[in-house]
């Protein structure tokens, strides 16, 4: 394991940063994909990872790319960062339940949007926290993602009941009532998302880094996802998300990343300094 990491981070084959801008200028221009504004090393270690597991060069990476849309759908999920899991960091969900679904309970209708969503997990998991509060008949969930293959494991909403295991003890932390078990049905060594969790929820295709607003939400949830991209990336993601917000709707952002500057002092409310939730600026 020692010998392949080092082969990947100093093997012959590894990409350098012109290199990597020469394949984003391909990327955006046959597939319609913009990857300039993800950070340059993390992205460098992907896709050097990438040529290696499928023994290309650049030359062949280039090729593949360029006349292969099968290769390029698989290129895409290695690429982006598609680690998640149900009630991840319990406090977060803990903290939202405690500070944030109080004040939405006002609202008559809730739209939330579960930005990166991945394979679905935080949706779920949005879900199960709004009809524990008695919110969820009146909510609908958005989850997007730019990855068409882990936008369908959310559509289905199956997962491996192994992971129920981890999940069910991030539920447990989160300080709940209640059981998951309650949410999906196992059958063999799948879990199966109840049928009513998904009636209030849309998963779709959508950018950050390109597409614009396409709907005024109450609540917007992305975590784990700008740490991936550049400062100005990431400024121009949060001028969407509070383009997208209605009037006093929150943005969570988790533990690992927060707002800066002008953006947290002019436009956004500080509600939780510990998991990242702010609230716009009417």
């Amino acid at each position: 394991m020692v010998k392949l990491i080092n082969m990947i981070t100093t093997g012959q084959t590894a990409i350098s940063f012109e290199e990597l801008n020469e394949l984003n200028e391909l990327i955006f221009r046959i597939h319609g994909f913009d990857f300039k504004g993800y950070s340059p090393a993390s992205l460098k270690r992907r896709v050097t990872r990438i040529m290696h597991l499928h023994h290309l060069d650049f030359f062949g990476l280039k090729m593949q790319l360029a006349n292969d849309s099968t290769f390029f759908d698989k290129f895409l999920t290695d690429v982006t960062v598609n680690v998640t899991e149900m009630f991840r960091d319990p406090s977060f969900y803990k903290t939202v339940r405690e500070k944030v679904l109080p004040y939405l309970s006002s609202y008559p209708r809730l739209k939330l949007w579960s930005a990166g969503c991945s394979t679905g997990e935080e949706a779920y998991s949005l879900a199960i926290l709004l009809e524990e509060e008695g919110l969820f008949e009146r909510s609908f969930i958005y989850g997007t993602d730019i990855n068409t293959k882990v936008l369908q494991t959310a559509k289905e909403g199956i997962y491996d009941l192994k992971k129920m295991r981890v999940y069910s003890e991030n539920y447990r932390l989160s300080q709940t009532k209640y059981s998951l078990s309650n949410y999906y049905t196992a059958k063999y060594d799948a879990a199966a998302m109840q049928a009513r969790l998904k009636k209030n929820m849309l998963f779709s295709v959508h950018n950050l880094c390109m597409d614009s607003v396409f709907n005024e939400f109450q609540l917007i949830c992305c975590r784990n996802v700008l740490i991936y991209f550049n400062s100005e990336l990431q400024k121009k993601v949060i001028d969407l998300f509070y383009n997208s917000l209605s009037p006093l709707g929150f943005l969570c952002l988790g533990s690992k990343e927060t707002l800066r500057g002008d953006e947290k002092l002019k436009r956004f409310k500080m509600v939780d300094s510990r998991e990242n939730i702010f609230q716009k600026i009417a």
